[in-house]
C-alpha cells in the first residue's frame, strides 16, 4: 500500500455525501418483543483467530490486506490490519466502552480515520445488543436496539435465524449496513461493510489458515 494512496484514503473521509432516507421501519410491521437480548453469534469465540482478506472501496480506489480480528477476553477484541505481504497497519484493543491504539503507521495516524474504523470495527464485534422493540416483514425478524441517540437493527431469518445485516441509523437517515453470509450462524464467510454518507465500502472474505 503506498503511503500517497493511504493519505488519498484519508482525505476524501472529510467528504461527505447525501444519506439515503430511514424507510427501515415504515417497511416493517411492530410485534410482540421475543427477547430484551440478542447475542450477536460472530466473532464471539475465543479459541478462534478470525482472519479475511479485505478489499476497500473509497471513491472508486481499490486498496487490499489482511484484517484479523481475536476476542482476548468476555468484552474486547484485538484487531489487527495488515498489508497482503504482512507488514502491520494498525493494531486496536476495542470494547464497547473502551478504545486501545496498540500501534498505527504514522500515514494512518489520523483522528477522522482512527474515529471511523472505531465506530466500525465496534459495530461488527459487538457480542450484546440490549432489545427495545422488534418488527419484521414476511421473511425475517428485525430486533431493534438503541445505541446512543442511534438505532441497530438487526435481521435474522425465519426459516434459520440467521443473522444477515445490521443496519445502523438515525431517526431519518440510514448510516452503514453490515451484510453477513454464513453457512451456520456461528462464522461469517463474508462480511460487507457499506457506509451511505461517505463513499467507503468494506469487504470481508474468510481466509482458511490450514
Amino acid at each position: 500500500m503506498q503511503k500517497s494512496t493511504i493519505l488519498y484514503l484519508i482525505s476524501i473521509l472529510f467528504l461527505v455525501t447525501s444519506c439515503a432516507t430511514n424507510n427501515l421501519e415504515k417497511e416493517l410491521k411492530v410485534v410482540t418483543l421475543e427477547t430484551t437480548v440478542y447475542n450477536a453469534p460472530y466473532f464471539a469465540n475465543t479459541e478462534i483467530d478470525y482472519v479475511y482478506k479485505a478489499n476497500i472501496s473509497v471513491y472508486g480506489n481499490d486498496l487490499s490486506g489482511i484484517f484479523i480480528a481475536k476476542k482476548i477476553n468476555a468484552t474486547t477484541h484485538r484487531v489487527v490490519f495488515t498489508t497482503e505481504f504482512g507488514n502491520k497497519l494498525l493494531d486496536f484493543e476495542i470494547s464497547e466502552t473502551d478504545f486501545k491504539v496498540n500501534s498505527i503507521v504514522d500515514e494512518l495516524n489520523r483522528k477522522i480515520l482512527i474515529n471511523t474504523l472505531k465506530s466500525d470495527f465496534r459495530l461488527l464485534l459487538k457480542s450484546q445488543f440490549l432489545i427495545k422493540g422488534q418488527l419484521e416483514d414476511l421473511e425475517n425478524k428485525v430486533y431493534k436496539s438503541e445505541d446512543g441517540a442511534q438505532f441497530n437493527y438487526l435481521f435474522a431469518s425465519k426459516t434459520d435465524n440467521k443473522l444477515f445485516k445490521i443496519s445502523h441509523a438515525t431517526k431519518r437517515k440510514e448510516q452503514i449496513n453490515i451484510h453477513f453470509t454464513s453457512e451456520n450462524n456461528t462464522f461469517a464467510e463474508n462480511i460487507i461493510i457499506q457506509h451511505y454518507n461517505i463513499k467507503l465500502r468494506f469487504e470481508l472474505n474468510y481466509l482458511k489458515t490450514n
